[in-house]
């Protein structure tokens, strides 16, 4: 990292450890997401690019190690529910940076303590190096709990997750599934790009990525799908303004494949933006026909209507409007209901989500199954109706589904055809799909179809 103090003549940089700091105790004390603290933290400070990667590292990785870093915390003190934010914080940073980021230890306690001098918690230094310092005595080592005798703990802090959601995975899952999804949220998700097969072909979208120095991987399984690495900046690529594909992630491709919506068909995508699965629909349809892709936002139906233009899908149609609003009815051969949830299938995508407290998920499932009962109205008779989340909650999933087909019994279980090559990895009905994130490398989803009844 940069280090202008012996040169007086050299404009001073921001301390790269406060500004992870300052991101940290924002997104603790008022619930922010981190992405957006971090993003404004960076514009205001202009970093040097060494020191932007060590701040953007240490902000996600003390987000996504907090069960692990307090479990070394309360290791080493009896007083460890007395601790101030402010010097928790400091020393969450600290534990990551020796065990995590390979930061000489004696920088990572001497910079810790400088730090607490810098935002005058003069009484806490002692206490900061007296604890580093011990952990570091015994090797950097902790011991977990008794896996046989505390298993829910034992997995909590060995991946860092909270207790609340390993028992909400063990219970609904199992312990082989749950200890597979903790295993997946330690990897760092793949960008996923769609062909837009109305302007080219897969084969070609590939081999124009390579030459531009894209590796694109074609998926086995989810049709017209690439995995990409070493994207880059993905705006200055030619084949992004000639709107050959769009970033999407596969599972949500997955869920448009199992939609196929038909040519010519009428659809509706109740909650689209940022649209990527309205473009889906529409390129699966040859733009051909009618997607109403819908949003609350204006900024955000904007969105929509950029990336349609982008990629030329000119039978996608931008509408501003409420899920919960009145609709008219029996118009749409499809309706797609991708509701929000608690985003518990793409925390890797964003770890702060661990750090929600369990109660913001409890009043979830109402919104969820009215905007689910609202969107079925727009279903003509012989209509299909797709419900999907982003989340691994049977609460938000199943229980949804069966709440609603209890109510409405106009609707009944559409059977779903899986891709060639993909089995449910659970035991569930015929007419859903969860998909976890270790089979296919995507984010945790859920889809169920249902039938409007002739």
């Amino acid at each position: 990292m940069s280090d202008n103090t012996n040169n007086p003549t050299k404009k001073t940089s921001p301390n790269p450890r406060m500004i992870a700091y300052r991101v940290l105790m924002r997104v603790e004390s008022e619930g922010g997401y981190s992405n957006i603290s971090l993003n404004e933290a960076l514009a205001g400070a202009k970093p040097e690019p060494r020191d932007k990667a060590f701040i953007t590292r240490l902000v996600y990785g003390v987000l996504e190690k907090t069960e692990y870093t307090d479990h070394v915390i309360s290791s080493y003190t009896k007083a460890n529910a007395h601790i101030e934010p402010e010097v928790r914080c400091i020393l969450r940073m600290a534990v990551y940076q020796m065990v995590f980021m390979n930061t000489p230890d004696s920088a990572a306690v001497n910079e810790s303590v400088n730090l607490a001098k810098k935002l005058k918690l003069f009484r806490a230094t002692g206490f900061i190096n007296g604890l580093l310092r011990s952990f570091i005595r015994d090797g950097r080592q902790i011991k977990l709990p008794d896996r046989t005798k505390q298993p829910e703990r034992y997995l909590s802090i060995k991946y860092s997750c909270p207790e609340w959601l390993v028992k909400l995975w063990r219970k609904s899952y199992g312990e082989d599934i749950c200890e597979k999804i903790l295993t997946s949220l330690e990897g760092r998700p793949p960008i996923f790009f769609r062909t837009n097969t109305t302007r080219v072909s897969t084969d070609a979208l590939v081999k124009n990525l390579e030459a531009a120095g894209v590796k694109a991987a074609v998926s086995a399984v989810i049709p017209d799908c690439l995995a990409v690495e070493e994207a880059g900046d993905i705006t200055v690529l030619p084949d992004y303004k000639n709107g050959f594909f769009h970033v999407q992630d596969g599972s949500s491709q997955l869920c448009c494949a199992i939609a196929s919506p038909e040519k010519g068909s009428v659809v509706y995508d109740v909650c689209a933006a940022p649209g990527g699965k309205s473009f889906s629909l529409a390129e699966l349809m040859g733009n051909d026909g009618r997607v109403i892709s819908c949003d609350i936002h204006p900024h955000r139906v904007e969105l929509i209507a950029e990336g349609a233009g982008r990629l030329g899908l000119s039978c996608v149609e931008p509408t501003l409007r409420d899920a919960l609003g009145e609709c008219e009815p029996e118009r749409a051969d499809l309706v797609l209901c991708d509701v929000p949830c608690s985003g518990l299938g793409i925390i890797r995508r964003k770890p702060d989500i661990k750090r929600k407290p369990q109660s913001e998920t409890e009043g979830l499932p109402q919104l969820q199954l009215r905007i689910l009962q609202n969107s079925a109205q727009l279903v003509r008779k012989g209509g299909r109706l797709v419900y999907s989340t982003c989340t691994l909650n049977p609460a938000e999933n199943l229980s949804v589904i069966a709440k609603f087909l209890a109510g409405n019994g106009d609707f009944e279980p559409c059977p779903i055809e899986l891709p060639d090559g993909i089995v449910r990895a659970i035991d569930e009905p015929d007419y859903t799909f969860t998909i976890f994130p270790h089979i296919f490398n995507t984010d945790g989803f859920f889809i169920a179809t249902l039938r409007r009844k002739d």
